[in-house]
C-alpha cells in the first residue's frame, strides 16, 4: 500500500491520549489509550492505541506518509513562560511543574514514536484548536460550516471560531488563556467536590436539582460577558495560573465557605452552584455560536473541545440558535485531537480532496476493535464460563429483548468499540426504560456511582419525536432534549428543600419512560439509524415488538473509576463484579444465574441450551 495517504494522528501528555489513522482519506481506526491500559483518562503516550490502529489499517511504519501531533509544543511553552512571568514570583512551582510536563513526554515524542513504529517518520505539529476544529469539520456531513471550539486551554486559545469549506479550514477569532470557559466550569467542578477533567459530567447532571441563584453573582464578580459572547475572567477569584488550586480564597468567600469534600453529602449549595454555572455556560455558548453564525454566514455549525460535550448547552443551541444543522465531534475532548490532527494534515497539509458523506465520514464513531467469535470463545473456555450461543443476530436480539422486557440488566458487547467518551451500544449496559427503579439500581448496584446521575435513552431515529421534543437525529448522545409533555407524569421537584432524599426522587416516576427521564423532564438522546448500527436498530425493533416501546436505557459498560471495557476479558470482569444479569459477547450469551453450574474440569466447555 502506498504511503501517500496513510496518516497517523496522536494526542498525548495532558489527558485522554489517543491515536487515529487515515488511509486514502478514510478514517480507518481511532481509540483512546485508556481502553487498553485500563487507566481512566490515561495521558501517557498511546503506544497501545497506535499499535491497534496500525493493525486495523494493515500497514507497517514504512507505509505512513507522516505522523500528526495534536499540539504545538513551542507555543505551549511560550504560554507557560508568559503565565509564569505574569504571576511571578508566586508561580515558580507552577512554572517548574508545567515546564516538566510540556518538555517531558513531548520532548521525547520522536523517540516514543520510533519505539512503537520501529523507525522515524515525518512528524507534523498541528495547533491544538486547529486539531479540535478539524476533528469537528472534516468528518461532518457539511460542505461548509462555522466551527466553534471551546475547552480549558490549548497553546494559548481557550475558545475559537473558525470556518471550514471543502478541504480548507481557518480560525478567524479566538479568546486566549487565562480567560477560559472550560476552566470556569472546572473551577465549579472542583468547588463542588468533583474531580477536574472528569467530574464535569457530574456537575451537569446535578444542575437540574438546583436553582441558578448564583448566576448573577458569577456574572457580576467572576466573568464579564459581552454581547458577542466574548468574556474575561476576574483572575482575583482563580488560582489555576499559580498551579496550586483552581480557586482562590476570594472565590470561597464569595460563595460562603470552603469547597465540598469529595464523597461528602451533596448540599443545597452544590446543587444551586451547579445550576448557576450551567446557566452561565449555556448563555455564553449560545451567544458565541450566534456570533459565529454572523461572522461566517453559515447555517451549519460544527463543535469540538471539552465544552462541546456539555450536551445541555448543545440542546439550547439547537432550540434557540440560528442554525439549520449541528454536528458535534463525538470525541470532542483531547482524544479527538488525534483524529483532527491527522485530518488537517491530510486535507490542508497534503491538499487531499475531501469527500462529503450524507451521514458524515466517521463510521458512526465505531472505530475500535471488533473481536472474532473464536477469540471470544477462547476466553470463555479458559475462564470456564457457562454460555450459550445464538444462531444469528436476529435470534440473539429476540433473546435480549425478552430478557430486557423481563427486567434483566444486560451488558452489551457487540461490534467495533466506540471512539469517544460515550458508549453508543457497542460497549453498553442496557435496560428497560419503563422501570421506575432502574436508574437507582444501575447507579448503585452496577455503576457504583452517585444515585442522582441520569441515564440516556437510545431510540429508533424515526420515532424520536414520538417521545421527545426534538425533530433531528442525535447519533452520538450529545444533545439533551425534553420528554414530550404528554408522556410526563405528575412530578414536581422541590428546589427549596435543603436535604433531598435523592433515592426517593430518582425512584419517583416522571414519565412513562422513567429510567431515562431526568428530574427536569430532560433526556440525553442517542438516536439509532440502521445505516449506522443495524444490529442495535434491530434490537430496538425486537423490544418494541414485545413492549410497544422503541426505547432502551443505555449507559457505558464500566464501573465508576474505570474506563469503558475494551476486550471480552474486560467485559467478563465487569459483569461478575456487578449485578448485571446477562452478558452479550457478540453471539455468546452468559446468564449469571447459570454460573452456579460451572464444572471444575478444565476441559469442560461450559455450554448450555437456550430456552
Amino acid at each position: 500500500m502506498t504511503s501517500q495517504r496513510n496518516i497517523l494522528g496522536v494526542s498525548a501528555f495532558y489527558h485522554d491520549s489517543a491515536a487515529a489513522i487515515l488511509s486514502r482519506g478514510e478514517i480507518v481506526a481511532a481509540a483512546q489509550e485508556e481502553r487498553f491500559s485500563r487507566k481512566k483518562h490515561d495521558p501517557r503516550f498511546p503506544k497501545h492505541a497506535i499499535s491497534y490502529c496500525m493493525e486495523e489499517a494493515f500497514i507497517e511504519a514504512e507505509d505512513l506518509a507522516l505522523v500528526a501531533f495534536y499540539d504545538n509544543t513551542p507555543l505551549t511553552i511560550d504560554r507557560i513562560i508568559r503565565n509564569s512571568t505574569t504571576v511571578s514570583p508566586q508561580g515558580e512551582e507552577c512554572f517548574s511543574n508545567a515546564l516538566k510536563s510540556a518538555l517531558g513526554g513531548k520532548l521525547h515524542l520522536r523517540e516514543s514514536l520510533k519505539n512503537v513504529l520501529g523507525q522515524d517518520r515525518p512528524l507534523w505539529f498541528v495547533d491544538h484548536h486547529i486539531s479540535h476544529s478539524a476533528s469537528a469539520f472534516f468528518p461532518s456531513p457539511f460542505e461548509e460550516a462555522a466551527v466553534v471550539t471551546a475547552d480549558g486551554v490549548g497553546e494559548h486559545a481557550t475558545l475559537s471560531i473558525g470556518y471550514g469549506s471543502g478541504n480548507t479550514l481557518d480560525l478567524i477569532s479566538e479568546i486566549n488563556y487565562p480567560h477560559s470557559l472550560g476552566l470556569l466550569y472546572s473551577a465549579f467542578t472542583f468547588y463542588c467536590g468533583f474531580k477536574v477533567n472528569s467530574g464535569e459530567y457530574k456537575l451537569m447532571g446535578l444542575a437540574p436539582y438546583g436553582k441558578p441563584i448564583y448566576a448573577d453573582l458569577i456574572e457580576r464578580h467572576l466573568i464579564d460577558i459581552k454581547e458577542d459572547g466574548s468574556f474575561a475572567l476576574n483572575m482575583a477569584y482563580f488560582d489555576f495560573p499559580l498551579g496550586q488550586s483552581m480557586i482562590s480564597e476570594k472565590f470561597c468567600d464569595l460563595f460562603g465557605g470552603p469547597a465540598r469534600e469529595r464523597e461528602s453529602v451533596i448540599s443545597r449549595r452544590e446543587m444551586d452552584l451547579a445550576a448557576s454555572v450551567q446557566a452561565v455556560t449555556e448563555k455564553i455558548m449560545l451567544l458565541i455560536t450566534n456570533h459565529a453564525r454572523k461572522l461566517t454566514g453559515s447555517k451549519n455549525l460544527c463543535m469540538a473541545g471539552g465544552v462541546a460535550l456539555n450536551c445541555v448547552a448543545t440542546g439550547k443551541i439547537w432550540n434557540f440558535g440560528d442554525f439549520d444543522q449541528i454536528w458535534v465531534q463525538p470525541a470532542a475532548g483531547d482524544a479527538g485531537g488525534a483524529l483532527g490532527a491527522a485530518l488537517y494534515a491530510d486535507h490542508v497539509g497534503l491538499g487531499s480532496k475531501r469527500t462529503v458523506q450524507a451521514r458524515g465520514s466517521q463510521n458512526a464513531s465505531y472505530l475500535g476493535r471488533r473481536y472474532s467469535p473464536g477469540s471470544i470463545q477462547a476466553v470463555l473456555d479458559r475462564e470456564k464460563v457457562v454460555y450459550a450461543q445464538a444462531d444469528n443476530v436476529e435470534a440473539r436480539n429476540r433473546l435480549i429483548a425478552k430478557a430486557l422486557a423481563d427486567g434483566l440488566i444486560v451488558g452489551h458487547f457487540s461490534g467495533r468499540m466506540e471512539f469517544g467518551p460515550r458508549a453508543l451500544g457497542a460497549r453498553s449496559i442496557i435496560g428497560d426504560p419503563r422501570s421506575v427503579e432502574m436508574q437507582s439500581k444501575m447507579n448503585l448496584s452496577i455503576k457504583f456511582r452517585e444515585s442522582f446521575r441520569p441515564f440516556a435513552p437510545i431510540i429508533k431515529y424515526d420515532r424520536v419525536s414520538d417521545y421527545f421534543d426534538f425533530q433531528h437525529e442525535s447519533p452520538y448522545m450529545l444533545v439533551v432534549a425534553p420528554v414530550n409533555e404528554a408522556r410526563r407524569t405528575d412530578f414536581e421537584l422541590n428546589l427549596n428543600e435543603d436535604n433531598m432524599d435523592m433515592i426517593k426522587i430518582v425512584n419517583h416516576p416522571r414519565s412513562d419512560i422513567p429510567a431515562v427521564t431526568h428530574v427536569d423532564f430532560s433526556a440525553r438522546l442517542q438516536t439509532v439509524h440502521p445505516e449506522d448500527n443495524p444490529e442495535l436498530y434491530g434490537l430496538l425493533n425486537e423490544f418494541e415488538n414485545l413492549t410497544g416501546v422503541p426505547v432502551l436505557v443505555n449507559t457505558s459498560f464500566n464501573v465508576r473509576g474505570e474506563p469503558i471495557v475494551e476486550s471480552p476479558a474486560d467485559a467478563l470482569r465487569c459483569f461478575f463484579r456487578t449485578e448485571m444479569d446477562l452478558l452479550i459477547l457478540e453471539n455468546f450469551l452468559i446468564f449469571k444465574d447459570k454460573q452456579a453450574a460451572r464444572d471444575t474440569d478444565m476441559s469442560w466447555k461450559g455450554e448450555f441450551e437456550l430456552d
